[in-house]
């Protein structure tokens, strides 16, 4: 049959040779691997491969036209599958390109074939480039995720006594781990029905204005809730750098370590017979 449109040529062989999708499946099979199965490929494929037969005959070459917006919304999907299996930019996108190397032309194809190939070469193109930008959003996300994921890790509140809790802090502080330590130290004091929070940051490294503003606000914040907030971990250098410029924590109290911390709000609360250290 004589098919005068590149586009209706190009929608042929996407769909009715069977050969064309057989040979695509197999060259990104091969470069997946073991971390896709052939399956996964399979189906990824031949949903594109009609979606995109199907754009081609609707909407011809104009890829963010509507009749392409199955072929965009598929390779989204492709994109974050191969996002999250740890696959690179290129790998990806050579799931699109592989289809150029399956159609292209040989030397007994027709004029008509050569034709629509070229065109073909340039929507794969723009469709391999719109891949790269799916995979890239993805990996934002996932790096996004991971990153809150780190914060709510790094900042645990932990129950030390009946009515005391405490956030051991190790790292930066930062304004958003600060926001992070806040909101889970006001949860935290809600849920056990404390009144008595030790923030201890024998693990941050140096303690500059900024990190002593932190500190401050959540403090505040603490008191809100009607709670007392003790800060340990307060090293000899710590204190000096904190004199040096000039900060001042007012009536909060700061104690040189966690141990001293909890004996003190032991001691303030009226709780008797402590046990800290093998000393009573």
């Amino acid at each position: 049959m004589t098919v005068t449109e590149p586009s209706e040529r190009l929608a042929e062989l996407l769909t009715r040779d069977d050969a064309v999708l057989h040979q695509w499946v197999e060259s990104v099979a091969a470069t997946v691997g073991s971390r896709i199965s052939r399956a996964e490929v399979e189906r990824e494929l031949t949903e594109l491969a009609q979606a995109l037969a199907q754009a081609v005959a609707r909407d011809a070459l104009d890829w963010r036209g509507e009749g392409y917006s199955e072929v965009r919304a598929l390779l989204v999907e492709l994109s974050r599958s191969r996002a999250r299996h740890g696959f690179t930019p290129s790998e990806t996108a050579s799931s699109v390109f592989a289809c150029k190397d399956v159609l292209a032309p040989t030397t007994a194809s027709s004029a008509e074939d050569i034709t629509a190939y070229l065109q073909l070469t340039r929507l794969l193109d723009a469709l391999g480039l719109f891949t790269i930008e799916a995979y890239a959003r993805t990996r934002e996300e996932i790096i996004s995720a991971q990153a809150e994921q780190l914060l709510e890790l790094s900042t645990p509140v932990v129950k030390l006594w009946e009515g005391v809790v405490a956030v051991p802090l190790v790292g930066t502080l930062d304004s958003a781990r600060t926001q992070v330590v806040m909101e889970k130290l006001l949860q935290s004091l809600v849920d056990s029905e404390s009144e008595h929070a030790i923030i201890d940051i024998t693990g941050v490294p140096a303690v500059d204005t900024e990190v002593a503003q932190h500190l401050l606000k959540t403090v505040v914040a603490a008191r809100l809730m009607g709670a007392e907030c003790t800060i340990s971990g307060i090293r000899p250098q710590i204190a000096q750098t904190l004199v040096g410029l000039g900060v001042q924590f007012g009536d909060i109290v700061t104690k040189a370590t966690l141990a001293d911390a909890l004996r003190h709000v032991l001691q303030s609360s009226g709780a008797q017979r402590l046990t800290i250290g093998g000393e009573r």
